[in-house]
C-alpha cells in the first residue's frame, strides 16, 4: 500500500526519484564524514620520511603549524638544518637512509623515546627516488635495484619496523605511491617500485584495520619536485645509452635519445604541476581526518588522465604511448 502510494503520487519515474534521493543523501553523509577531524591534535607524533625538500619538507611545516609533534627522517644534514631553522621548537629532525636497515632502526629508537607511551600517531612513507628512468632494455640489474631498494624495501622497512609503536596509538600509515604505480608509463624501477607499495598497502590495510589502524595511499600526478627535475633525468637517460653495446644502439638509431628526451621535455613541462599543496593537502587529511580515504588521488592529471586510463584495456596505454615515444630505426 505505501509502495503503491508512492508510486501514484510521483507517477511513472518513481524508482527515478527514490535512487537519486538516496544517491544525494549518501553524497551528504560522505560529505559530513569527510570533513570530521580528529581530537587533540597537539599530543600526537607524526614520522614523515624523505623531508630534505619537495613533498616532505612541505607536509612537516604544515603539521608543525597545524600543532603536530612532528618527527622529520632527512637524508642529509643540510637538509635537516634547513627544514630546523623554518620551523617551530616541536619539529625535531633525525638522519634517516631509508634503503639502511640499520639506519631505519636507529630512526625508531629515536622515535621510540619521544613518543614514549603515547605511541606513534602517524608515519608518512614519502623518502622516494625516480632513477633512472628509460626504456627497459637499457636498464641493468643494479639500475632497477637502486630504485626499488629506496620505494619498495624502504616503504616496508619502514612500515615495519616503525609499526609496534603506530599499534600502540592506533594510528594511520600514510605510504606515498604514485599514478604510475596504476599505469605503467616507462621503463626502470620507478614504476615496479609504485605498483609494490600499492599492493602492499593493501595487503597491510586489510591484514591490521582489526588494531583500528587506517592504512592510506596518496596518488600524486606529476608535480615539480627533484624527483621530476629534467637535468638529472637526462644525465641518466645519457648515461644508461652510452652503457649499450654498438648492435643495441644501432636498433634505436643515432636520432633515438635526442627524440626520447625531447618527448620527456614536453611531458614534464606541460603536465608538471607546481602546486605542491594539492599533495601535501591529501597527506594533511589522512592523518587528521576522523574517516580517512583509502586511496588520495592528487594532481588534475591524475584524476582526468591517468586514473580513468588505469581502469581501461591495456591496448589504449600502449597505442597512447606508442603514438607519444619516438619509433626505434629497426622497428618491426
Amino acid at each position: 500500500m505505501d509502495t503503491q502510494f508512492i508510486y501514484d503520487l510521483l507517477g511513472e519515474n518513481a524508482w527515478l526519484y527514490v535512487c537519486t534521493t538516496f544517491a544525494l543523501l549518501w553524497i551528504l553523509v560522505w560529505l559530513y564524514r569527510d570533513n570530521l577531524e580528529i581530537e587533540e591534535i597537539t599530543d600526537k607524533y607524526v614520522f614523515v620520511s624523505g623531508c630534505d625538500s619537495g613533498f616532505g619538507n612541505l607536509l612537516c611545516k604544515k603539521l608543525d603549524r597545524k600543532g603536530f609533534q612532528v618527527l622529520a627522517g632527512c637524508l642529509t644534514e643540510k637538509g635537516a638544518d634547513d627544514l630546523r631553522r623554518l620551523a617551530g621548537p616541536c619539529l625535531k629532525t633525525v638522519l634517516l637512509d631509508v634503503s639502511n636497515q640499520d639506519s631505519i632502526q636507529k630512526a625508531m629508537e629515536f622515535t621510540k623515546k619521544e613518543v614514549g607511551d603515547k605511541g606513534l600517531w602517524g608515519i608518512v612513507n614519502n623518502a622516494g627516488r625516480s632513477l633512472p628512468m628509460g626504456p627497459s632494455e637499457w636498464m641493468k640489474v643494479e639500475d632497477y635495484h637502486s630504485t626499488l631498494k629506496v620505494n619498495m624495501n624502504g616503504v616496508i622497512g619502514m612500515t615495519t619496523t616503525f609499526l609496534p609503536l603506530i599499534k600502540k596509538a592506533r594510528g594511520r600509515i600514510v605510504n606515498v605511491a604514485s599514478v604510475l604505480g596504476r599505469v605503467a608509463a616507462n621503463g626502470g624501477g620507478y614504476c615496479i617500485s609504485k605498483f609494490a607499495v600499492e599492493s602492499f598497502s593493501d595487503c597491510l590495510r586489510r591484514d591490521i584495520n582489526y588494531f583500528g589502524i587506517n592504512v592510506c595511499i596518496i596518488e600524486p600526478g606529476f608535480f615539480k619536485t627533484a624527483v621530476t627535475s629534467l637535468d638529472p633525468l637526462e644525465r641518466e637517460l645519457h648515461r644508461l645509452w652510452n652503457q649499450l653495446s654498438p648492435e643495441v644502439q644501432a636498433s634505436y638509431g643515432d636520432k633515438y635519445l635526442d627524440k626520447y628526451i625531447k618527448v620527456q621535455r614536453l611531458i614534464m613541462n606541460a603536465i608538471c604541476d607546481s602546486d605542491l599543496t594539492k599533495v601535501t593537502s591529501c597527506m594533511e587529511h589522512a592523518l587528521t581526518s576522523a574517516h580517512p580515504r583509502t586511496r588520495y588521488s592528487a594532481g588534475w592529471d591524475a584524476k582526468l588522465l591517468w586514473i580513468p586510463l588505469s581502469y581501461m584495456p591495456s591496448w589504449v596505454v600502449d597505442i597512447g604511448l606508442k603514438l607519444v615515444l619516438p619509433r626505434p630505426a629497426k622497428s618491426v
